[in-house]
Order: structure tokens, then C-alpha cells, then sequence
């Protein structure tokens, strides 16, 4: 899909105010925005700070910025001042939804007293709120940081090499899951105002995504009572599954079910092992994790891990060489899905939800700040 084309995208009429910053509000609205919805984005004069998240920069923007806030338009509103916050009322009005991560004290220093004074206002608004902790609770209105909730939800904890230090995940996962929930959250909001035309508030969190996506190291705990640390690229509950050396590349191999045992067995030419009452169930794979592991490293590392690969992978064996970002960006099959997206206009990651009738699109690159103006009681949006 080229940008010169444009779709009628399955959320076209939508109209969106995104008033967050950084990542994960942001990443909500571009979600909308590719698929038709008209996002207006709030900024101060000085602008998300993530427009600054750089090198590299494109038009002023670091590619950060850009990758999360196409397919918008940019109006800036110093929203300390009273009659740019009216501004910001008088856009919702007519808006559909409010995708927000202020924090508390500010909403109350502009004499809004709670979260939901919003959706009192505006009977019909989806008002998405995004934020660190939830504004109660033990950690209630704590600010939110990405590798911060990492580490008090516990995901660095088992993450990193089995005998090192816990590492931080290199993708800011918390951000980007949250994002995906935001976005998922005003999509059920949506689907109930059509039955009871009333919208509402949804509370989304960096925390809660967070410890929602602990899995399966969080249930196992609560089960079993045994605390998981770091295990490097091994899985909690499937053997085998793990890195692999070759006499050429790297293979990251795993094996869900007996089957595929077998089958993997027999191209590593050790075809004894699935009938070793040791190995011949994953349970009993588990168990003996270890010496498994010692048989396997021995076969892997007399094959062409290159030739092997592909014919694990068409043989249905989950199993693929460890490729770096350049290797993914230069890639057949993503350019073929439309992942990476090149124009005169955007470079950048593409779409990944396709919809047969109504796909998303890249319609415009992110906004240069303040594109768009608006005087005071004008509403953006189409009636």
C-alpha cells in the first residue's frame, strides 16, 4: 500500500484527541490514526520530548518520535493557561475519544478534581488515561518509566543469562505493551457505546500491562511457590528451547511437543533420544533439562547450522538463525508484509494488523509540531 492510496480505514469518522507523550499514549493513537481515524495531537510549545529521542533525526524529529505519531496532526497548547485549555475542551466536544498520561496533580492544578470529571463532562467521550501506577493504591501516582516498571514488575528479574545479573529487555515492552492495551481498551469502550451511548473512562497502566505479561514465570510461581530467576534463552516449562551453536551460525531452536522432537532428532541423526524414557515426554524433558541439553550441544555442533535452518523450518520444527535488525530491515519477507515501510515521505516500521475491506495506511509522517492552529471555540474535526 503506498501512501498516494488511501483507503476508507475501519475507524474512519473516529475523531481522537492525543493528548499524551512520550510512548505508549502516543503508540495508542498512531494505532487508531493507521487505521482512519482522524488523531489530533496535543503538545506544548516545547513539544513531546521524545521528538528529541535521537540521533538519527528526520525534519527535526528523532526517528523515534516519527515512528509513533504518524497518520496525526500536531496543535500546540500551553494547557497551563486557562484559555488554551479551553481550546482543549472545545475540541471535546466533538471528539470521540481523549487519550491522556497526565498526572493527578496537574489535572487538579487546572481545577479538574478527578480523572472522571471527563466523562461527566462529556457524556459521550471515550476517555482513555494512561499512567505509571493508577492514580490509588499502594504505588498510586508514582510516575511511570519503562524499565522502571520492568524491574518492580519483575520482568528483569528473569531476565538476563541464567548465572548473570538481571538485564533490562532491550525493547521498551512495557511502553509498547500498554500502548497496545490503550488502544484495545478504547476499541471496547467504542463497541459499548453503541449499546448504551454513553462512554467512559479507561484506566490503563504501565504496571498492570506489565505484570499481565510475566507469563508464564508469574502463574508457575503461584503454583509451584518457587521464585524464577534469569534463564537466559531457555523457557521456563519447554525443553528443548534454547540457542544452539553450529559449525556455523547460531540456531534458536524450540520444541513444543513430542512430535517435533522426534523430527528433530532424526536431522541431528540422533533418533535414540525421544525413546530415552528420559527425554521421551517434554515432563521428562524438564526433568532432565540438563542432560538433554549436554546430547544436543554435541549434535548441533558438528551441522551446518546455515543449511540446517531452513530445513528444520520446512520440515515444521521451530528453528531459525539469529538475525541482526539490519539482516530483518533488508529482508524479503518484511518488505513483503509491508513491515518496512521506505517513501519520500516516511521510512520506518509498517502496519501489522491487516484487515481484508478496510486495511490501515500510512497516510501522512509525523507532524511537524504545531502543523495545524487553532483559534479559540474551533473544533478540528469534521461534524
Amino acid at each position: 500500500m503506498t501512501m498516494q492510496q488511501h483507503p476508507v480505514g475501519a475507524l474512519a469518522g473516529l475523531k481522537v484527541v492525543d493528548a499524551a507523550r512520550v510512548l505508549a499514549g502516543p503508540f495508542a493513537g498512531q494505532i487508531l490514526g493507521d487505521h482512519g481515524a482522524d488523531v489530533v495531537k496535543i503538545e506544548s510549545p516545547e513539544g513531546d520530548e521524545c521528538r528529541g529521542f535521537g540521533p538519527p533525526f528526520v525534519n527535526e524529529s528523532s526517528a523515534y518520535f516519527n515512528a509513533v505519531n504518524r497518520n496525526k496532526r500536531s496543535v500546540v497548547l500551553d494547557l497551563g493557561q486557562a484559555n488554551e485549555r479551553d481550546k482543549l475542551f472545545a475540541l471535546l466536544e466533538t471528539a470521540d475519544v481523549l487519550i491522556e498520561n497526565f498526572k493527578l496533580s496537574t489535572l487538579q492544578a487546572w481545577g479538574i478534581p478527578h480523572a472522571r470529571w471527563f466523562v461527566e463532562r462529556y457524556p459521550r467521550l471515550i476517555h482513555c488515561r494512561i499512567t505509571g501506577f493508577g492514580d490509588e493504591g499502594p504505588y498510586g501516582g508514582l510516575p511511570g518509566y519503562d524499565a522502571a516498571v520492568q524491574a518492580m514488575a519483575g520482568l528483569l528479574s528473569i531476565n538476563g543469562d541464567q548465572a548473570g545479573e538481571p538485564v533490562r529487555i532491550g525493547v521498551p515492552v512495557v511502553d509498547l505493551t500498554t500502548g497496545m492495551n490503550a488502544a484495545m481498551s478504547i476499541l471496547l469502550a467504542l463497541q459499548a457505546r453503541h449499546r448504551t451511548g454513553r462512554g467512559q473512562m479507561a484506566d490503563v497502566s504501565l504496571y498492570d500491562s506489565a505484570v499481565s505479561v510475566a507469563h508464564p514465570f508469574l502463574t508457575n510461581y503461584l503454583h509451584s511457590g518457587k521464585v524464577p530467576g534469569p534463564s537466559g534463552n531457555r523457557h521456563a516449562n519447554i525443553v528443548p528451547y534454547n540457542v544452539y551453536r553450529t559449525a556455523t551460525v547460531p540456531l534458536f531452536v524450540a520444541v513444543a511437543n513430542d512430535r517435533l522432537f522426534a523430527r528433530l532428532c532424526s536431522h541431528l541423526s540422533v533418533s535414540g533420544l525421544p525413546s530415552d524414557p528420559r527425554f521421551a515426554t517434554n515432563r521428562a524433558r524438564v526433568e532432565n533439562r540438563e542432560a538433554l541439553e549436554d546430547e544436543l550441544c554435541r549434535a548441533f555442533a558438528n551441522v551446518d547450522g546455515e543449511q540446517l535452518g531452513p530445513v528444520l523450518l520446512a520440515a515444521g520444527v521451530p528453528a531459525a538463525p539469529i538475525l541482526d535488525i539490519r539482516a530483518v530491515a533488508d529482508a524479503e519477507h518484511a518488505k513483503f508484509r509491508g513491515m518496512v515501510v521506505r517513501t519520500a515521505d516516511y521510512t520506518g516500521p509498517g502496519i501489522p494488523i491487516k484487515l481484508s475491506d478496510t486495511p490501515g495506511s500510512i497516510r501522512a509522517p509525523a507532524p511537524t509540531l504545531g502543523n495545524t492552529t487553532i483559534a479559540a471555540n474551533e473544533t478540528l474535526f469534521n461534524t
